[in-house]
C-alpha cells in the first residue's frame, strides 16, 4: 500500500447549496487533512481514504454568513468541530471512475454515502514530483445530519435547499 499526501495549494474541498431557489452559493472548507493508502494509483480498489474537515474553516467569501454557518444554527462548531469522512470500499465503474464508499460523520450523525470519482490524470510538478488529480462528487440531505436552519420565502419555497452538492478536488502525490 502506497502513502500520498494532498497538494493542499493545488486542491479544494467545497460545496454548494441552492438559494432562495434560484442562485446557488459556494463554499470551500480551508482546513483539513486526510490519510490517503493506495495499492496503486491507477488501481485504487482495496485503498483506504480519510478526512478530517475543520467546520470553524468554512468560508462562503461572505463573513457574516460564515460566522451563521459555525453557529449553533448550523455546524455548532464549538461542539462539533470536525466533520470526518472514512471509506469502507472502493469499487471500480470504469475506466478512470471509482465508487468510493464511506461514511460521512457531521454533528456526531454518521450516515453513507458515496464519492462518484474519477481519475483526471498525473504529471510532473516543477519540483520534479509525481501528482495525480482526482475529482469526486456526492450529493447530502443536510436535514440527516441535523442542519435544519431554514427560512419560508414570502414568494413560497424556502431561504436554502435540503440537497447539498459536494466536489473535492485532490492533486496528491507520493510520500
Amino acid at each position: 500500500m502506497k502513502k500520498y499526501a494532498i497538494d493542499f495549494s493545488h486542491s479544494t474541498i467545497g460545496f454548494s447549496v441552492k438559494h432562495m431557489m434560484i442562485s446557488k452559493i459556494h463554499g470551500t472548507f480551508e482546513s483539513y487533512n486526510a490519510e490517503i493508502a493506495l495499492p496503486d494509483i491507477e488501481q485504487v480498489e482495496g485503498g483506504s481514504i480519510s478526512f478530517a474537515i475543520a467546520v470553524a474553516s468554512v468560508s462562503t467569501k461572505n463573513f457574516d454568513r460564515d460566522v451563521h454557518l459555525v453557529s449553533p444554527d448550523f455546524f455548532d462548531a464549538d461542539v462539533y468541530p470536525k466533520i470526518l469522512f472514512t471509506s469502507t470500499d472502493i469499487k471500480k465503474l470504469g475506466d478512470k471512475e471509482y465508487a468510493i464508499h464511506g461514511d460521512l460523520t457531521i454533528k456526531n450523525i454518521t450516515k453513507p454515502i458515496i464519492f462518484t470519482t474519477v481519475y483526471t490524470g498525473n504529471g510532473v510538478n516543477p519540483w520534479a514530483q509525481e501528482v495525480y488529480g482526482f475529482q469526486a462528487k456526492t450529493q447530502i440531505d443536510r436535514r440527516e445530519f441535523n442542519l435544519v436552519y431554514n427560512s419560508l420565502l414570502e414568494t413560497g419555497g424556502v431561504l436554502i435547499s435540503d440537497e447539498i452538492d459536494v466536489v473535492v478536488d485532490l492533486e496528491i502525490n507520493p510520500i
